[in-house]
């Protein structure tokens, strides 16, 4: 739990958390190994939903990085049995609350000895807690509302700890069903993590999306405040708005819809005009106001994507609007897809015609009318299912966030009940959409906040 990370003891100490954690999580996870080993080799058949259940309760008390690991896997369709996605859907990133003498120390690691002097006011207790960090209210010398979200102690190591067990259990998951090959899941999955420790990357991050929507007045993002920020710190501008299913259950149809439509712009005007996307959605991550704008409220998970996915995207939604074998063919290979054969791509074509649903009639209508949980479920069994039975495809690892932000916002609009016209909103954000200009204005974005090309060139140099 060092505050020097660089000194021996420090190290010593992190050693010993890490050990720990594999300790803690690797009792969950071997119980998992041995009952799904036991069924696929031995025959012994086990009540899967009765130990999804209990994996559950084992990860939520762990809380931290795996945790958010399940969360994005429950969302990837067929990554994980279905028992398993419906226990894990339920982890909530509730992290119980460091006390005040910790946050004390904490706080002197970062800023220094002298750091309440440089806030009017820093509230004891903490405000919101989730799976790496809690936010505390405080007040700036200058008079702005600020929220600063203070890092848990040694989450380099519960992360590295966690990721390692996350591929024991992807190894498991593999052995156990061959339909989807999620070798790759692993490798984004880490990376993304990686990056939400680095609060510094979160806050330039944060500076993107305040420039990408900059033109869009019903969305709002929080301004980072530099010296008050570090790795481990990040400080940022307060925004007040109530949480988005409180307002959900209160608001007429008018309103909701308003909501709909703002939420709408905010996750995909950054991904059609610069190949970026807010990639968590947990829906602790905004809030409204009471003109029905929303705020954006975290910054972590952020993914940025070669322009040509970007295009991809748009092609397989117009080969399924036109029956276009040969431009699905072209956007599955774009993304990364190999050696597809016709009955493959026609598979694939099942879930993303299930997916582009709501986009193909030029009419108001209700997520729900087709999307929802209960089809959704009998439409990724069946692609399971054939999948499985053609022997099973790899996803490209741009996917994993992509499918997660796709289908998050579908529950967002489905908890809404919002009702409008969806094709008509999607002509208006790719109706001029050309690759190259994406790509520049992708370049000259990353560049205006220090997120250069060259540092992401995991995802944009390709491009």
């Amino acid at each position: 739990m060092a505050d020097t990370p660089r000194d021996e003891a420090g190290g010593e100490r992190r050693f010993g958390g890490r050990i720990r954690r594999y300790a803690e999580v690797g009792t969950a996870v071997s119980g998992l190994a041995a009952r799904l080993a036991g069924e696929r080799f031995l025959g012994i058949k086990i009540d899967k939903a009765q130990h999804a259940s209990d994996l559950r309760a084992a990860l939520g008390g762990l809380k931290g990085p795996l945790m958010k690991v399940a969360q994005i896997m429950s969302t990837i369709p067929d990554a994980l049995p279905e028992e398993y996605t419906l226990e894990l859907a339920q982890l909530q990133a509730n992290a119980p609350h460091m006390g005040w003498p910790f946050v004390k120390r904490r706080m002197t690691a970062e800023l220094g000895p002298d750091w309440p002097r440089r806030f009017t006011e820093f509230e004891h207790e903490a405000t919101a807690a989730a799976s790496l960090g809690q936010v505390h209210r405080a007040v700036h010398p200058d008079g702005r509302r600020l929220a600063c979200k203070l890092q848990y102690p040694d989450m380099d190591s519960v992360v590295e700890a966690d990721l390692r067990q996350l591929r024991v259990i992807i190894g498991i998951y593999r052995r156990y069903d061959r339909a989807i090959d999620p070798s790759d899941i692993h490798d984004e999955i880490a990376d993304r993590l990686r990056e939400e420790l680095d609060y510094r990357r979160e806050a330039r991050n944060m500076r993107l999306y305040g420039l990408m929507l900059a033109d869009e007045p019903h969305v709002h993002v929080p301004e980072p405040v530099e010296d008050l920020s570090t790795r481990r710190l990040l400080s940022m501008t307060w925004l007040d708005g109530r949480p988005l299913l409180k307002v959900a259950e209160e608001a007429d149809q008018e309103q909701r819809n308003r909501i709909a439509q703002n939420m709408l712009r905010a996750w995909y005007v950054p991904f059609y005009r610069y190949g970026v996307i807010h990639g968590d959605p947990h829906l602790g991550n905004y809030s409204v106001r009471p003109d029905d704008s929303v705020n954006l409220l975290d910054f972590g998970a952020v993914r940025v994507f070669r322009p040509r996915f970007v295009k991809g995207v748009i092609d397989l939604y117009r080969a399924i609007r036109d029956d276009d074998q040969a431009l699905a063919v072209e956007a599955y290979e774009t993304w990364g897809f190999t050696g597809l054969s016709k009955e493959m791509i026609g598979v694939l074509n099942q879930w993303a015609g299930f997916l582009y649903a709501p986009l193909l009639e030029d009419k108001p209508r209700a997520i729900a009318d087709t999307n929802s949980g209960i089809y959704g479920r009998s439409v990724a069994e069946k692609v399971h299912a054939d999948l499985r039975r053609l022997g099973g495809v790899k996803p490209p690892r741009e996917f994993v966030l992509m499918d997660r932000a796709a289908i998050g916002l579908g529950s967002v609009f489905l908890h809404l009940k919002a009702h409008v016209n969806w094709y008509r909103l999607f002509q208006d954000l790719i109706g001029d959409f050309d690759v190259d200009a994406v790509a520049e204005r992708q370049r000259k974005a990353l560049d205006s906040v220090g997120l250069t090309v060259a540092e992401d060139k995991a995802t944009v140099a390709k491009g």
